[in-house]
C-alpha cells in the first residue's frame, strides 16, 4: 500500500516538473504574454518637469509623456520637423521696428513671429487635477488637512478628470520658464530670444519670492509676457527678437510642453509638496503614455494613455504605415545597477533590447579584419539584431588659444597644433578605448548635420591625405617636420633649448583612467614632447576651463538641435568662455575674424546651397587654424530582439516609444526555449528524498514493532 501510494506521488511529482513553466522570469506568466514592453534603468530620474529637465535618463521618461507643438520625423534623414499638437507647421511673418511685415531678407527686419494653430482634438491624460464638482469648481485645489490624511498616491484621489489641450497651456509653460525659482536650464538662452521674457523674469522672480514667503499660491494666469500672445483657445502667437531659425528646433523640447495651470496650482499644495506629490514627481502631460508607477527603487511603470489623440505610424512603405499610434500598451523600467545581471536577463529574453557594456562587447559583436562591426555567432542564433548609429555629438581635444604656447595665431603655433593633431591617432584609440564604436571627426559638424561632408570632399586635408579613394592619416615624419617648422625640431625650442612640455587637465583621476592617460603620453612623446598629466575633480576643471587657465583638455557637445549652428557656435568668438565669465560655450577661447564675420552670417540661414558653401569656408579656416585635435563623433550600438520591431535609431527624438511594436507571443516562445529547467538533477534529489524518508520509515517502523515484541516476550 505505501509503495504504491509512494509511485502516485512520483508520478505527480514528474507531471509537475514536466508542465513546469519558466522558473526564473522576472515577470509574470500573464505580464510576458502581454503587450508590455520590458526595458530598465541604472539612475533615478530626479526631475520630471519638463521646464526644469535637462537630462537624457529624464527626458527618456517625459519624452513619452509631454507633447511639445513640434516634433522629428521617426524615419526621415536629415532630421525634419513636422506637426506634432498643431494643425501645420508654424507660420512665420518677419517684422521691422514698427511691426510691419517685411520681406525675409530685409535688412530692417527686428522681429520674427510665429503662430501656432493647435488641434481641436488633443486630450491631456486622466488626472485628478482637472476632476470637477456639480458646480464646475476644481474639487482638489484646495485640500483640506482631513483629505491629506487620505491621500499617499494619485491613486487615492476618488475622481479625475481631463480637458482638451489649449493655446493657454503652451503660454504658462513659457511663463514657468521665467520664474528663477523653477531654475531651468534654458531661461538665459530663450529671454535673449522671446521679446518680454527677460523684463517679465525678472518680475514674476520677485512676485514668486513674496508669494513663497508668505505661502500663497502663485497663479500665472494673471501675467503675460507681451511676446508670448493667446489670440484664441487654440492660437498662440511668439514673438522674438531678430531672426532664429533655430527657434523651431526649441519648440520640440520638453521645455516647451505645455502645463495645464490647474496642474501647477493643485502640486502648489504643501500638503501634496510633503508627501512628494509634484510635478517633478508625477506629470501630466497629453502624450502616447502617462506615468503610473514612480517608485525609482525598484520599477517605473508607464501605462498607455487612454486619451492619446489621433496619430499614424509615417510613411507609405512600412507594415505599420498609416496604422494608429502607440502599439505597445505598457512600458515597466526595471532598477539594474549592473551591467552583468541586465545583460545576462536580456539573454534569457526578460529585456526586449540592451545597450553593450565593454564587459560583454566580445560576446556580442565580432570585428572583421577590415574593422567591419557584426554580431557574434551567438548573438545571430537568438536572432538578436545589432543597431548602430553615429551620435550628432563630437568629443575633442581642446587648445586653450589664449595659452601662450599652444596658442596664437602665427603660422609657428598653428604648424605646432597641426603637428599635435597629426600625431594623436583618433583611429587607434578608437580602436583600443571604444571597441571600434565611433568615427574620427574632420571637423566640428558631425554626420547627419547639415554641412557635414563625405568623402574627399569631407576629408580634412591638414591631417589626411586622400589615397585610393580612402583618407590615410599623414605620417609621423610629416608631423615632426611641422613641429620643427613651429621652433621645436624633435620637441626641442630653438629659443629656450629646453624641451617641449605641455599640460592636459583632465577629471581622469581612477584606475581605469590610467592606460588612457599613457596611451596620450605616448602620442606627445612620438613627437619628442613630454605632456605632464593635471587631474583635478570636476568642479576645479571647469573653473579653470572657464578662466582659460589650461592649455589642452578634452570636452565634448552634444547636439540641442540638428543645425550646423549648434556646433560651429563652438567656435565662436563671441562665445569665448573667457570674455563671458565662463558662460560662453567656446571653451577653447578661438578668435578668427573671418571664421565670426562668416558665423554671424550663416546662423540665420536656412539650409541653401549658398549657406552650405559658407559652412565649408568656415570649415577649412577651422582646420587650418585647428584650436582642436578634432576628436571623434561617437557611434551607438543597441541590441534587439526579434519580437521588438520598429527600432530605428532616431538621435534628436525623445518620444519613440509610441512608433515601436512587441511580439509578445514570439517572446513567450523564445523565453521558454532558452529558459528550460533542468529537472533531472531535481527529479534525483526529489527521488532520494523520498527513499529516504521511506527507507527510515521502514527503520523506525521495525524499530518499533521489536520493542513491541520484546514487551510482549516479558509479559
Amino acid at each position: 500500500m505505501q509503495m504504491g501510494r509512494i509511485k502516485i506521488f512520483l508520478l505527480m511529482m514528474i507531471v509537475s516538473l514536466l508542465q513546469a513553466d519558466v522558473w526564473n522570469n522576472p515577470h509574470s506568466k500573464k505580464k510576458s504574454a502581454s503587450n508590455t514592453l520590458f526595458s530598465s534603468f541604472s539612475l533615478p530620474p530626479k526631475r520630471l518637469d519638463p521646464v526644469v529637465s535637462y537630462n537624457a535618463n529624464e527626458w527618456a521618461f517625459i519624452g513619452q509623456i509631454y507633447e511639445p507643438p513640434l516634433q522629428y520625423n521617426y524615419l526621415q534623414r536629415p532630421y525634419t520637423l513636422e506637426p506634432l499638437t498643431l494643425m501645420e507647421m508654424p507660420t512665420i511673418r518677419y517684422l521691422n521696428k514698427e511691426r510691419e511685415e517685411v520681406d525675409e531678407n530685409d535688412k530692417s527686419v527686428a522681429f520674427t513671429e510665429y503662430r501656432l494653430d493647435l488641434r481641436k482634438d488633443v486630450m491631456y491624460q486622466n488626472h485628478p487635477a482637472f476632476a470637477k464638482d456639480e458646480k464646475g469648481d476644481l474639487l482638489y485645489a484646495a485640500l483640506s488637512q482631513e483629505d491629506l490624511e487620505k491621500i499617499e498616491t494619485l491613486d487615492d484621489f476618488p475622481k479625475k478628470g481631463t480637458r482638451h489641450l489649449l493655446a493657454a497651456d503652451y503660454a504658462y509653460a513659457i511663463k514657468r520658464m521665467g520664474v528663477r525659482q523653477n531654475h531651468s536650464p534654458v531661461l538665459d538662452t530663450m529671454q535673449t530670444y522671446i521679446v518680454g521674457l527677460k523684463s517679465y523674469s525678472s518680475a514674476i522672480t520677485k512676485i514668486a519670492k513674496k508669494k513663497k514667503a508668505k505661502r500663497e499660491v502663485l497663479d500665472l494666469r494673471a501675467y503675460d509676457i507681451a511676446g508670448v500672445k493667446v489670440v484664441d483657445d487654440y492660437t498662440l502667437v511668439i514673438e522674438i527678437h531678430g531672426k532664429y531659425p533655430q527657434f523651431l528646433y526649441w519648440l520640440t523640447m520638453n521645455f516647451f510642453a505645455p502645463i495645464p495651470w490647474e496642474a501647477d496650482i493643485f502640486y502648489q499644495q504643501q500638503g501634496l509638496v510633503a508627501k512628494n506629490l509634484t510635478l517633478n514627481w508625477y506629470p501630466v502631460g497629453t502624450g502616447a503614455y502617462y506615468l503610473a508607477e514612480n517608485n525609482p527603487n525598484k520599477q517605473m511603470r508607464l501605462v498607455k494613455n487612454p486619451n492619446f489623440h489621433d496619430e499614424i505610424y509615417p510613411g507609405s512603405d512600412h507594415n505599420d504605415s498609416g496604422k494608429k499610434l502607440p502599439f505597445i500598451d505598457e512600458i515597466i523600467y526595471a532598477l539594474e545597477k549592473e551591467s552583468i545581471p541586465l545583460w545576462n536577463k536580456f539573454l534569457q529574453g526578460y529585456y526586449d533590447a540592451s545597450g553593450i557594456s565593454s564587459e560583454a562587447f566580445d560576446q556580442a559583436v565580432q570585428i572583421s579584419s577590415s574593422g567591419t562591426m557584426g554580431l557574434s555567432e551567438e548573438m545571430q542564433k537568438k536572432g538578436i539584431s545589432l543597431i548602430g548609429s553615429v551620435q550628432p555629438s563630437i568629443y575633442y581635444m581642446a587648445f586653450n588659444m589664449v595659452d601662450p604656447i599652444v596658442g596664437g595665431y602665427t603660422e609657428s603655433a598653428r604648424k605646432l597644433r597641426q603637428a599635435i593633431s597629426i600625431a594623436i591617432d583618433q583611429e587607434e584609440y578608437i580602436t583600443i578605448f571604444m571597441n571600434e564604436r565611433g568615427i574620427a571627426a574632420q571637423g566640428v559638424i558631425p554626420p547627419g548635420i547639415f554641412g557635414y561632408e563625405e568623402g574627399e570632399e569631407g576629408t580634412n586635408s591638414v591631417v589626411y591625405d586622400w589615397v585610393d579613394g580612402k583618407r590615410v592619416r599623414k605620417s609621423l615624419a610629416f608631423a615632426k617636420q611641422l613641429l620643427a617648422e613651429a621652433g621645436y625640431p624633435n620637441g626641442v625650442s630653438k629659443k629656450t633649448g629646453k624641451p617641449l612640455k605641455l599640460h592636459y587637465d583632465t577629471t581622469a583621476t581612477g584606475p581605469d583612467d590610467r592606460a588612457l592617460m599613457d596611451w596620450y603620453r605616448k602620442q606627445f612623446d612620438s613627437l619628442g614632447i613630454q605632456l605632464v598629466i593635471r587631474a583635478t575633480d570636476y568642479n576645479r576643471f571647469q573653473d579653470k576651463v572657464r578662466k582659460g587657465k589650461t592649455q589642452l583638455f578634452s570636452w565634448g557637445w552634444n547636439a540641442d538641435y540638428p543645425d550646423p549652428e549648434n556646433f560651429l557656435f563652438l567656435l565662436y568668438g563671441g562665445n569665448a568662455s573667457i570674455d563671458t565669465n565662463g558662460v560662453g560655450i567656446n571653451s577653447s577661447n578661438y578668435k578668427n575674424p573671418v571664421f565670426d564675420t562668416l558665423f554671424e552670417k550663416m546662423k540665420t540661414m536656412k539650409n541653401t546651397p549658398e549657406r552650405m558653401e559658407i559652412i565649408r569656408q568656415m570649415v577649412n579656416i577651422s582646420r587650418e587654424d585647428a584650436p582642436w585635435v578634432w576628436g571623434i563623433h561617437p557611434k551607438s550600438l543597441a541590441l534587439s530582439h526579434a519580437w521588438y520591431r520598429n527600432v530605428i535609431p532616431n538621435a534628436m527624438a525623445n518620444n519613440t516609444l509610441k512608433y515601436k511594436r512587441i511580439d509578445a507571443a514570439l517572446r513567450v516562445e523564445k523565453q521558454k526555449k532558452w529558459n528550460q529547467p533542468a529537472v533531472m538533477p531535481l527529479f534525483i534529489m526529489v527521488l532520494f528524498l523520498v527513499i529516504m524518508a521511506f527507507s527510515l520509515r521502514r527503520i523506525y517502523r521495525n524499530r518499533q514493532n521489536r520493542v513491541i515484541f520484546q514487551e510482549e516476550g516479558r509479559c
